[in-house]
């Protein structure tokens, strides 16, 4: 590997994780007019109409056709814990919470994965990494101090909760299907992303509606799903042929940083200083826990 191929995968991936930073504004404005269950449906169903001819290819195809009952049913629940849960839990937490608060929960992740992975992949954290459990723990006790959170925070945050437990549960069984290695990372996003899409879709139509869009939310959603998902989910990947999980979990830590600075400029959402040490804290905190575990994706 030489040095201008790493410092291009940096490159790469600093403009995937600002990508996925700027979901969090777009979403915010997008609320404004789309319900939150029909806005994600609609991101993702759109994700993957656009990912979809990717099934048709020769190789694809032949490993659609292999799948076996079992290989189908963690696909299903793949797409049921990733898009429909976690996805949509995301879009009603930033209908109700500031997006950095949304991002700093979101954080909680990697964190309940590591015990996760202790009795279901018999995985062990190092010492490093319960080291860095702690500081993510004072660093949202610093950011929440003193605790003033309003009735619909308290919903943003119980919604969130739910939205971190199905996005953790997602990454371990992400994790034992990749693991397995009987079908490849493309097919794998195609189906569960296609069956998590269309249920969230559904749901959001008929509890929430579909309102009519405007053109400048439509190009804001067509945005979200091709550039802001199948696009930057594509060159995410191939980053990590060059770069080592620790590389990639440090730039992803990034993304605390720069959601709370866009924020800042496009929503108008202040933090002190006390929240951005609480954020600082947490966010080394994250990316000591993630130095043994994988990513996981939850834009």
């Amino acid at each position: 590997m030489n040095n201008y191929s790493q410092l291009k995968s940096i490159l790469l991936a600093l403009l995937v994780t600002l990508l996925w930073s700027t979901s969090f504004v777009i979403i915010k404005i997008g609320l404004a007019e789309i319900p939150p269950l029909t806005f994600a449906g609609l991101r993702y169903t759109v994700a993957f109409i656009f990912l979809l001819p990717l099934a048709f290819t020769k190789k694809n195809s032949e490993v659609i056709r292999k799948i076996e009952k079992k290989g189908w049913l963690k696909l299903i629940l793949l797409g049921f814990l990733f898009y429909a849960f976690t996805q949509g839990a995301q879009f009603l937490g930033l209908s109700l919470l500031p997006a950095v608060t949304v991002s700093l929960w979101l954080n909680f992740t990697p964190l309940i994965v590591a015990v996760m992975a202790i009795f279901l992949l018999n995985e062990r954290p190092t010492i490093l990494q319960w080291t860095g459990v702690i500081l993510f723990i004072n660093g949202i006790v610093i950011y929440f101090f003193p605790v003033d959170i309003s009735e619909s925070q308290e919903l943003g945050l119980i919604v969130m909760t739910v939205g971190v437990l199905a996005n953790a549960a997602s990454a371990v069984l992400g994790r034992n299907i990749n693991r397995e290695s009987k079908i490849n990372p493309a097919v794998v996003t195609i189906i569960s992303m296609g069956i998590g899409s269309v249920i969230l879709l559904i749901a959001g139509i008929l509890l929430q509606g579909l309102p009519a869009i405007s053109l400048k939310n439509f190009i804001y959603l067509l945005w979200l799903a091709i550039i802001n998902t199948a696009l930057a989910f594509t060159i995410w990947n191939f980053t990590l042929r060059t770069l080592s999980a620790m590389e990639s979990s440090i730039i992803n830590g990034t993304m605390l940083i720069q959601i709370a600075v866009l924020a800042w400029i496009f929503l108008g959402e202040d933090i002190s200083l006390k929240e951005i040490t609480g954020m600082l804290i947490a966010a080394a905190g994250v990316v000591i826990v993630q130095l043994r575990i994988k990513r996981v994706k939850t834009q």
